[in-house]
């Protein structure tokens, strides 16, 4: 293989080429679930260097079929689902898309922003709000996931609700294929009816059909307000009625309706006590909401305050409090993000990333409980997520005492077959937005439909029929 790693030293230059030393940041995935030992971790520099790459994978391949030879795009290595790092048998290449970070272009009139895959998220947040629009992708991770890695799982973040997962959110791209050839479909074209949707194949593909390098992605106008709430509600249930009183009174300016469980905000109050989480101590479950409007902030202020006065009313909040800034918004959604770090710190544990119809989150919630506490007696379940658009981060930790490590070795099976077979009787999604990469591909053979497995392992052989992309991820061939 030392020929072929010449020739990725001659296309990005040898300090771009990493075969030896501490490669962890490359080779271990974000949850410390999975180090594995790649051939070469190659970081170039655009377009032709990634498709020039691909070629001599491909050719070195067709010569060394045996030689198990294939390539593992990563970001900005962020991933929950193992999906973007090697595997141990050190046959694997990383590659990188770090270094492709240019913003090539905004079109303010077409309110587009063209941007390489390599881009972290809050850079392009900023660099929208500089030309005084709006990038409405967001989640905890934004200071270092990058643009390729939310296209590749189609990630989706806490302002689905009006915005749409990142597939709504991307007009075109740019796509090197497992044969080295370059898709320029960077358009920005809203309306383009001429055959198969080849970019919403891509996007949600986790690498295994094609290495996304740009895309040209929507802009929106900055809200001229933006308000925040957090309100305590005593069930489920209340908080299902909470969010249609929220579309009613708020129509589309509801960017935002978040639910969170007593146990996971206690270890929010836990390990980052100068947060001071509110009203956790006083309801099951809290609820936080943003209000985005074009309107004067007063105006927003009445709606947001003529909801939550209807909202205790009705009985569906016990108390409620409003951001007076956007510094203690901030501090609000700080809070709510800081959720899987405090459980990080409470030990390991076993994460879930699943959708339900909104109307049957309680019932699913009130089921599964009752199905695990049954089980293993004194499990801790820190739920929390994207109720308004019916995504639960539904996690499970260890019994208060009982080593974490030991509790994974034991029980990470039956916990995740009886979380996901309730997903399963509820007609609900065991991967809502993380992917499935190689933690959740075997699981996917009992829970997708047999023919939606057939027709992607068809896509898969047409698309890369050596196996050259992102081999074992999403679905096995």
């Amino acid at each position: 293989m030392q020929t072929l790693l010449e020739e990725f030293r001659h296309i990005v230059g040898a300090a771009h080429v990493f075969t030896d030393g501490d490669l962890t940041a490359w080779e271990q995935d974000w949850r410390k679930r999975s180090h594995g030992k790649a051939l070469a971790v190659v970081r170039p520099a655009s377009t032709e260097e990634v498709a020039q790459l691909v070629k001599a994978c491909a050719a070195y391949q067709a010569l060394h079929p045996a030689s198990g030879v294939s390539i593992v795009p990563q970001g900005g290595n962020t991933g929950l689902v193992v999906g973007s790092t090697p595997d141990d048998s050190g046959h694997q290449i990383v590659l990188s898309l770090q270094r492709m970070n240019t913003v090539r272009s905004v079109d303010a009139d077409n309110l587009t922003m063209t941007v390489e895959a390599g881009c972290i998220l809050q850079n392009l947040q900023e660099r929208a709000e500089e030309s005084n629009f709006l990038f409405p992708l967001s989640m905890a991770s934004e200071g270092t996931c990058t643009l390729g890695g939310n296209l590749g799982t189609n990630a989706g973040g806490t302002q689905v609700l009006r915005y749409g997962n990142t597939r709504d959110l991307c007009l075109g791209l740019e796509v090197v294929t497992a044969q080295g050839e370059v898709w320029h479909g960077l358009g920005g074209l809203r309306k383009d009816n001429t055959g198969y949707d080849l970019r919403n194949l891509l996007i949600g593909s986790e690498g295994t059909l094609g290495i996304i390098t740009a895309a040209t992605i929507k802009l929106y106008p900055l809200p001229a307000s933006q308000l925040t709430a957090w309100a305590a509600v005593p069930s489920l249930e209340h908080a299902i009625t909470l969010l249609g009183l929220a579309h009613r009174h708020l129509g589309a300016g509801l960017t935002g309706f978040e639910v969170m469980g007593q146990f996971a905000l206690s270890l929010v109050a836990k390990h980052f006590p100068l947060l001071l989480v509110p009203l956790h101590l006083d309801a099951p479950f809290c609820v936080l909401l943003e209000n985005s409007a074009h309107e004067s902030e007063t105006h927003t202020r009445e709606q947001f305050e003529g909801l939550l006065e209807t909202a205790l009313d009705q009985g569906c909040v016990t108390d409620a409090v409003v951001s007076e800034s956007l510094s203690q918004a901030n501090q609000l959604w700080h809070i709510r993000e800081s959720i899987p770090l405090a459980q990080a710190l409470e030990g390991l544990n076993i994460k879930h990333d699943i959708s339900i119809s909104v109307s049957s989150i309680p019932a699913f919630v009130h089921a599964t409980d009752a199905l695990l506490q049954k089980a293993i007696p004194g499990v801790r379940l820190v739920n929390f997520g994207h109720l308004g658009d019916g995504n639960l981060h539904y996690n499970v930790q260890a019994p208060e005492g009982m080593d974490a490590a030991a509790f994974l070795r034991e029980h990470e099976e039956q916990v995740n077959t009886l979380v996901f077979d309730s997903v399963a009787q509820f007609n609900g999604s065991i991967s809502a937005e993380h992917g499935v990469g190689s933690l959740k591909v075997d699981k996917l053979e009992h829970y997708k439909s047999p023919v939606a497995l057939d027709m992607m392992r068809a896509i898969k052989r047409a698309l890369d029929p050596h196996n050259l992309m992102n081999p074992g991820r999403v679905v096995r061939v």
